[in-house]
């Protein structure tokens, strides 16, 4: 019996040290992923088949004299220095008013009222405007501001009554040019490198810096996406991605 149990000892000392690997295993993996129970909605809209749901508007400029405002949203092919044509959300405007908002909206449904969401915003746009360049007003390329943000409300402009003249300003919180809203955060400028007007694309995100928004009482939130101008000229963007990730807190 003495020299069964001896070797039977072996197998034992196997099995205890298989566990303790296992235990340990399980205890790394834990270790790499904190919440594992966070859900993730990812949200990557190009733009070939059509608009996606994405809708486009202006703010920041008065009701009289739009027409000169040279205003358009349409699906156009991107400019064929950026090296590709693949289809793109074209958004341009005239900004006369020294402070022009160009945007682009889109309602999600199907999250859980009233969780709390993180939220991150990657653009990729064709501009050509160089950050460094001079414009009347401000730089053609360092003084138009890329904005993103996530509300319970559908984005719009409001009428509102100021110095004797009717203006079409957001009803939400976008903040101005620079500045950064309750509602919408700053994501740099529409600037490229270099000093030549020639379209090149770029990306822009607030992956360093989320944001943090509630869903509202249906499951519902607002995307926007915009340029706050301080140029005094026209400006034509082309989206050729808008990506999305909500994650469940």
């Amino acid at each position: 019996m003495k020299a069964e149990r001896e070797q039977l000892n072996p197998n034992l000392l196997t099995i205890r040290w298989g566990a303790i690997l296992t235990l340990l295993a399980l205890f790394g993996c834990m270790k790499e992923d904190p919440d594992p129970g966070l859900e993730e909605r990812v949200l990557s809209d190009s733009f070939e088949s059509g608009m996606q749901g994405w809708e486009g508007g202006f703010a920041d400029l008065p009701v009289d004299g739009l027409d000169t405002y040279e205003l358009d949203v349409s699906l156009d092919n991107l400019p064929q220095e950026t090296g590709t044509r693949d289809q793109a959300l074209r958004i341009q405007g005239q900004n006369r008013s020294d402070d022009l908002f160009m945007f682009l909206k889109k309602e999600i449904s199907g999250l859980e009222a009233g969780a709390r969401y993180r939220v991150v915003f990657e653009l990729s746009l064709a501009s050509r405007y160089p950050e460094n360049s001079v414009g009347i007003g401000g730089s053609p390329g360092g003084s138009v501001f890329l904005k993103a943000g996530a509300v319970t409300r559908e984005p719009k402009p409001a009428l509102v009554e100021e110095a004797g003249s009717t203006y079409y300003r957001m009803n939400i919180d976008k903040g101005n040019q620079s500045q950064e809203g309750a509602d919408m955060q700053g994501l740099g400028t529409i600037g490229i490198a270099g000093e030549a007007f020639v379209y090149k694309i770029i990306r822009r995100d607030n992956l360093n810096r989320p944001l943090e928004v509630r869903a509202g009482p249906n499951g519902q939130l607002w995307l926007i996406v915009g340029t706050d101008s301080g140029f005094e000229g026209l400006t034509v963007l082309y989206y050729k991605e808008i990506k999305v990730t909500l994650t469940k807190l």
